[in-house]
This record gives structure tokens, C-alpha cells and sequence, in this order.
């Protein structure tokens, strides 16, 4: 079955669909997108994920082209129309289509929206996560990481870098020696004293929602939290260090930089927080 897209207002297959090439998400990569994990049917924390949507938005002072009611609708019946039951469902808006000028259209225009979805096995046991290697490269992206902008040359570049080593995803360091985020994901550690650490909330790191769902779940169980950025000597001392994305969930960092961290394994603290998390896509609604 040929997987459908909505693209502008219609269902199509997509092999088929296509967008203008005077649209200013291509030209400029003026836009902005969001992917929701789907599982048993259900996008898990559709309704952050749509906030944070129109937050980019706002950011880049696109109006929304529907109420978010609407997406919502649109995004059930793209997983509908794929038979999607475990996977992603992804949407992105442009500003749409207009002569190829850097500032804004003197006239108004309609952003366009483009909705698909794919099927992907979730985990079920935290214990299969043997650890992954990163890499560090200096953060060269925009100063507005908190947008989530189409814009992503920058995360590309580093993620191929970590390919090219043999590593599963590059983190950013800032020139302060100091860790923001991942290339897709957001960056952790549990240091020495068992507290959890990661940067806080800023226009240097996007506010994923898999990291607010952690800093929840580490919350209700009781474990010690710190929002503060640390350094790679601090990420090189850790106890423990893990990343958290929408489609990684939380996976331990068990080498940076062909150095260990700790014992090269995946930390207790580590699998407590990616096994809440399973549990949570696997019991949270549209919420």
C-alpha cells in the first residue's frame, strides 16, 4: 500500500505529493514541524506537542493555517489512511508560497501544511538498551534553538560527523565548554552525587517534550533534579549519561569521544527513567 500524505487540504499517495518550488519552506526553510509518537492507535502527548507548534510558530510569526482542532483531525486520519498503529505521525507548516524574497510578502499568503505518518516498533524492555556512543562538536547553529525550525544544517552536518565516527548522535558544546543539546536530542548526566542534570529551559536548547515527560517522571519518583548546564569534563566524570528524544525515549551515552563513561553501561538510574518512559507511551493518551 502506497503511504498517503495530506498535503494543502488533500490526500494523496506519497509518491505523488508535492509542494510548490517558490514555497519559502524550500527556498528559505522558512517553516517550522513537529513529530508525536503514535502507539496502540493513540499520539502520545499530542497536546504539548501541538503547544510547542504553535509556539515555534509564533516565533517566526507564521499564523497557524487552522485551528489546532483541525490538526488533530488530520493527523488521526493520516494515520487512518496509512493503517498506522505504532509509529510517528509527522506535520510541518510553511509560510507557503510567494515570490523568492528574503523579507516577509508585502501580501497575505496561506502557510502550507504537510502531515504524514509511518510505522515504527516501539520498545518494551528497558533492558535491551546496551548504551550508545556520541561525539562533541562546537555548537555552530542559530541562536534560536528553542524554534523548532525546518532550518537544520547545522544538526545534519553533526549528525553525519557522529555517523562518520561510528557514533549514534553528536552533542553540541557551546563556546563556554558547556553541553546544550544533541543534534535530535536533548543531553543528561547523573553525576557523582546521584543528581540528575540537564540545561534548562533557553534559546539555546529546544524544549523537547520527552525531557519535560522525564523531568515528570523523575520528579514523581523521587530523584534528585537540577536544572544547570555542565561541561564535557562534567560529562566525562558523570555516573551515568543518557539523551531523550521523541523517537530514542531515553537512551544511555555509555562513550563519549572514544572515552567511558563510568563502566561503558547503561547507569540504574538510566534504565529506571527509560523504563517509566516505555511505560508512559504505552499508557498515556492524546493528552
Amino acid at each position: 500500500m502506497s503511504r498517503i500524505a495530506h498535503v494543502n487540504g488533500a490526500y494523496v499517495p506519497q509518491s505523488r505529493a508535492s509542494v510548490s518550488i517558490d514555497d519559502r519552506g524550500y527556498q528559505f526553510a522558512d517553516g517550522v514541524y513537529e513529530v508525536a509518537p503514535v502507539q496502540a492507535g493513540r499520539i502520545i502527548d499530542l497536546k504539548p506537542h501541538l503547544d510547542r507548534l504553535a509556539q515555534s510558530l509564533r516565533g517566526i510569526q507564521i499564523d497557524m493555517p487552522m485551528p489546532l482542532s483541525a490538526i488533530t483531525v488530520i493527523c488521526r486520519e493520516t494515520l487512518a489512511r496509512n493503517r498506522v498503529l505504532d509509529g510517528t505521525v509527522y506535520m510541518q507548516i510553511s509560510r507557503g508560497v510567494a515570490a523568492r524574497d528574503h523579507g516577509f510578502p508585502k501580501t497575505p499568503i496561506k502557510p502550507a501544511l504537510v502531515v504524514t505518518a509511518k510505522s515504527m516498533v516501539w520498545p518494551t524492555d528497558a533492558g535491551a538498551d546496551t548504551g550508545i556512543a556520541i561525539i562533541t562538536t562546537p555548537d555552530t547553529r542559530w541562536g534560536r534553538c528553542d524554534i523548532k525550525a525546518t532550518g537544520l544544517l547545522a544538526n545534519v552536518l553533526a549528525k553525519q560527523k557522529a555517523r562518520d565516527a561510528g557514533a549514534f548522535e553528536a552533542w553540541f558544546v557551546r563556546p563556554d565548554g558547556s553541553i546544550s543539546e544533541g543534534a535530535s536530542t536533548n543531553a543528561w548526566i547523573v553525576d557523582r552525587d546521584g543528581r540528575l542534570i540537564t540545561r534548562p529551559l533557553g534559546p539555546e536548547i529546544l524544549p523537547g517534550i520527552t525531557r519535560a515527560t522525564v523531568l515528570n517522571l523523575a520528579g514523581a519518583a523521587g530523584l534528585d533534579v537540577v536544572e544547570r548546564s555542565f561541561t564535557v569534563e562534567e560529562l566525562l566524570d558523570a555516573r551515568e549519561a543518557f539523551l531523550t528524544s521523541t523517537t530514542a525515549m531515553v537512551r544511555a551515552v555509555i562513550a563519549v569521544d572514544g572515552r567511558p563513561i563510568a563502566n561503558r553501561y547503561p547507569g540504574e538510574i538510566t534504565r529506571q527513567l527509560r523504563g517509566l518512559c516505555i511505560a508512559h507511551y504505552g499508557s498515556a493518551g492524546e493528552a
